[in-house]
Order: structure tokens, then C-alpha cells, then sequence
């Protein structure tokens, strides 16, 4: 399972993440971002697609490695 963070104060609610990975971010409004801190192995490229896709870096995920794009720590 990958365990989630998103930085809320630097979220800018570009809402990539939502588009790559909607059964885990989902935009609440326009500048509101709602996600579950624990994401399943399923989604796990997806999620990291997301992570690698922010453009602020507002989203630090464990359990990545060696999913496409991801890192240990979600770090970029």
C-alpha cells in the first residue's frame, strides 16, 4: 500500500494528479483537493504518474519504488 502526503499550502490546484489518478485525488471545487492518504498496490503507477506530474511537488508518497516514475519518497 502507498501511504500518501500532499502539501496543502503548496498545492496550487493544477489538478494533475486528479486527472491521472481520480480513484485517489479528486478536485473539490476548483481549488480544493480531496485524497485518500492510502492508496492500493493497483494504483500504484498511477499514483505515480501523479507524483511525477505536480508541478509545485506538493505530493510525497512512500511505497513507489519501482513504479514508473516514482521514488522512495515521492521526492523530485
Amino acid at each position: 500500500m502507498t501511504r500518501l502526503v500532499v502539501d496543502l499550502n503548496r498545492c496550487q490546484g493544477y489538478a494533475q494528479c486528479a486527472f491521472l489518478a481520480p480513484d485517489v485525488f479528486t478536485m473539490h471545487g476548483e481549488e480544493s483537493l480531496v485524497y485518500s492518504p492510502h492508496a492500493d498496490e493497483e494504483q500504484r503507477e498511477r499514483v505515480a504518474r501523479a507524483v511525477a506530474a505536480c508541478p509545485v511537488q506538493a505530493i510525497t508518497a512512500d511505497g513507489l519504488d519501482g513504479a514508473v516514475g516514482g521514488t522512495s519518497d515521492g521526492a523530485r
